[in-house]
């Protein structure tokens, strides 16, 4: 990549030089990663911005890396990166990112070249397809900065201005100003002290955008650089090791029928970057993977993309003691071992679906979930939920398996309503109809108010009757002090959150839990429902549920197992 002065007049840009600019912008889209995560609102360890950005992203980097050297135009090069960002799209966050990329590229195809002017009219379009794939458009989000970013854009391509090395960065100043106005518009933000995460995203993909062109190279700091503070540590007694990667993570991958040597070398490359104590060893129909990682999401997507993965196995190695590693370790080794002894290839070991009339894909986290709904009768679930966000891709991939004239799919988070969504656009030969279930209760009424004798229309209408009756909470941990709903939060607070924000904050898990069931029991109250987590003991749930007997003792109290990480406990009233 060759540097240009900061004055050099660039008129036009073209396919090569976009290809430039675009991995650039990924870059550092991803460099600021961390950053951007700590921007959302609500302080719970899940599926952030700056992740469901960063995965969106590095899909349509794929696609690009992958174009034939022969076909590298400009329409290759923007129906890669579109159709990548696209079906990699993760989060709302994510989508829109994917939407404003396909906009811009369904003008800047046509063209051998691209100038400010075509620019302007790219990011024109970029906006009106971004704000017509969001059902209910909120300014002060991600959609407020990219207009004011193609306002921008119009204003000086309409004043004459031809030169990119002007034209760039004052766009990215005006949407930087924008951005800073966004706490005045949505009142939450205000509150929490932080501007709109997705749309700080945007900026910093534009920022690498602008480097690239510069040919400036992007450095992403290593954890050991971005912690380091300049200042000596004390050595008077001698400090416990410390942990650099939190999480051991480990899988079995069964993988797809294309798994060749290439790819083999690049996952082991990728594992390597993401942690230490790296152990990738492939038999003749298995991939064995173990690692410790700070971002176990990153990895286990990676893994997704060349199979299917069994045998997944995350522990935090700081909070786990001795005796329960080496137990999850010999559990895991124990898995692997029957997984190889009883598989055989991808292809053997995937079993083609009868075909009926009607389907059930769900979104959902942990094993106890996932149980709950295959008991339900659902066909294919998708593991990802609050903490890995999955994406258009694993979603189709999920409708492709289902042979059914009709599938509904259930997506069970906020987060990636939108996601399934541009999956049911995407699909041309199955009826996709979405039930936009924002939680996992919501999800198990919708699968329960299903009846086989109507039609696929009035089932959505009873679906969608049923979990207007669901109330839900989350009991959860907070990562940060910040102030939500005018509640003040301190780092490791227990939070209740339901479904229209903050229900409770407190000391003690079970005590929270109850505060929030008091905001959601009424007089029609009839049954509580309460699926406890991975970090909850039986016994702890079973006396649980006898609190919640003692204080609402005309419900009916249904306690399950979820086994979801990072919530305590998901909750409903109904």
């Amino acid at each position: 990549m060759n540097e240009i002065k900061q004055t050099e007049n660039v008129r036009s840009i073209d396919a090569a030089r976009l290809i430039e600019l675009f991995l650039a912008g990924a870059l550092n889209l991803e460099a600021g990663k961390e950053w951007i995560n700590e921007l959302n609102v609500f302080p719970v360890p899940d599926g952030d911005t700056g992740t469901n950005m960063t995965l969106t992203i590095k899909s349509a980097v794929s696609e690009v890396e992958n174009l034939d050297d022969n076909a590298k135009s400009m329409r290759d090069v923007c129906k890669a990166i579109s159709s990548g960002s696209l079906r990699g799209a993760r989060g709302n966050s994510g989508v829109i990112l994917s939407q404003l990329l396909r906009g811009f590229g369904k003008v800047a195809r046509d063209e051998d070249e691209i100038t400010v002017e075509i620019v302007a009219a790219a990011f024109e379009r970029a906006v009106e397809t971004a704000y017509k794939a969001v059902m209910k458009p909120k300014e002060g989000t991600i959609l407020t900065v990219a207009k004011g970013i193609s306002d921008k854009a119009k204003e000086l391509a309409a004043s004459g201005e031809e030169d990119f090395a002007v034209f760039i960065p004052e766009v990215i100043a005006y949407g930087e100003e924008v951005l800073a106005k966004t706490p005045d518009m949505l009142p939450v933000l205000k509150q929490a002290g932080v501007v709109d995460s997705g749309g700080q995203g945007l900026i910093e993909f534009l920022k690498g955008c602008y480097s690239g062109f510069l040919g400036k190279e992007i450095i992403i700091a290593a954890p050991e650089q971005e912690a380091e503070s300049g200042q000596a540590e004390a050595a008077a007694e001698p400090a416990e090791p410390e942990i650099k990667y939190v999480y051991s993570t480990a899988f079995t991958l069964l993988p797809d029928k294309d798994f060749n040597k290439a790819a083999f070398k690049s996952l082991r490359k990728y594992l390597e970057s993401m942690g230490d104590a790296v152990v990738c060893d492939q038999t003749e129909n298995a991939v064995t993977v173990k690692l410790n990682t700070n971002d176990p999401g990153l990895v286990i997507q990676k893994g997704i993309l060349y199979g299917d993965l069994t045998g997944l196995i995350i522990e935090n190695r700081k909070l786990e003691t001795e005796g329960s590693a080496k137990a999850a370790s010999a559990a895991f080794d124990t898995a692997a071992k029957d997984t190889e002894a009883g598989a055989g290839t991808a292809e053997e070991a995937e079993i083609e679906m009868p075909h009926k009339d009607v389907g059930f894909i769900t979104v959902s986290v942990g094993d106890g979930i996932e149980d709950i709904f295959r008991g339900l009768g659902v066909d294919y679930v998708i593991s990802g939920g609050q903490t890995m966000n999955p994406s258009t891709d694993d979603i189709l991939n999920a409708v492709n398996k289902v042979n059914a004239d009709t599938i509904y799919v259930l997506p069970n988070n906020k987060n990636i309503v939108m996601a399934a969504r541009q999956a049911a656009e995407l699909t041309t030969d199955k009826k996709v109809i979405v039930i936009p279930t924002t939680t996992i209760p919501q999800g198990i009424t919708a699968v329960i108010n299903f009846a086989q004798d109507i039609s696929p229309e009035e089932n959505r209408e009873n679906m969608m009757a049923g979990i207007e009756m669901v109330k839900s909470a989350e009991v959860t941990y907070s990562i940060r002090d910040t102030v939500l709903d005018d509640v003040e939060i301190h780092k490791d607070d227990i939070m209740g959150i339901g479904d229209q924000g903050i229900l409770a904050v407190g000391k003690d898990r079970d005590e929270t839990a109850l505060d929030c069931l008091d905001k959601m029991v009424d007089e029609d109250t009839e049954i509580i429902s309460v699926y406890y987590g991975k970090d909850v003991t039986e016994e702890e749930a079973e006396e649980f549920k006898s609190k919640v007997l003692k204080r609402f003792d005309s419900c009916d109290v249904e306690l399950q197992y979820g086994g979801q990480p990072i919530y305590f406990y998901l909750l409903s009233a109904e």
